[in-house]
């Protein structure tokens, strides 16, 4: 069993959050649903937690309230190894109610911080070659999906 398990607040909506999470990636199912009791707060009929992996990696859906937000203080990393597999994420991600921000970050549509992100690009950064390592870092904080190649041209100084 998976030691550390994150927790994702939501405010309803939780089950079309679980469909849309687990479409993202391969390996990716639910695990388990456990509803209100008799006692609360929410009605039986309601999901209190969903159980799902992610790629293999255990999260949990609270359905709380509005008492929490989630807030892009916290964000989740996918790091893909092609730019059709950034290209399909950040699609995927941003339509229907989620936002670009920069640097490969975006908001999905429940308000949930992602970066979709590049194994390629944590390769050049953690180049010897500081010159290199700079100008992909220039290149990087100025897109809002990254791009592979224009990645590589400017880590090659073209």
């Amino acid at each position: 069993m998976q030691k550390i398990i994150t927790y994702l607040w939501f405010d309803g909506q939780i089950e079309e959050a679980l469909e849309f999470y687990t479409s993202l990636l391969p390996d990716s199912r639910v695990l388990e649903i456990i509803h209100y009791s008799e006692v609360g707060p929410g009605s039986p009929d309601e999901i209190m937690f969903a159980i799902f992996e992610l790629a293999g990696q255990r999260f949990t859906l609270v359905n709380g309230n509005t008492f929490f937000k989630p807030n892009a203080a916290m964000s989740l990393c996918i790091n893909c190894d092609s730019q059709d597999e950034i290209d399909r994420l950040w699609d995927m991600m941003t339509t229907d109610g989620g936002a670009e921000s920069v640097a490969g970050w975006l908001t999905d549509r429940f308000g949930v911080s992602w970066q979709i992100s590049s194994t390629r690009l944590h390769e050049m950064l953690a180049s010897d070659d500081a010159a290199a390592v700079e100008r992909v870092t220039r290149a990087f904080m100025t897109m809002k999906k990254l791009d592979i190649a224009e990645l590589e041209r400017a880590f090659g100084g073209e």
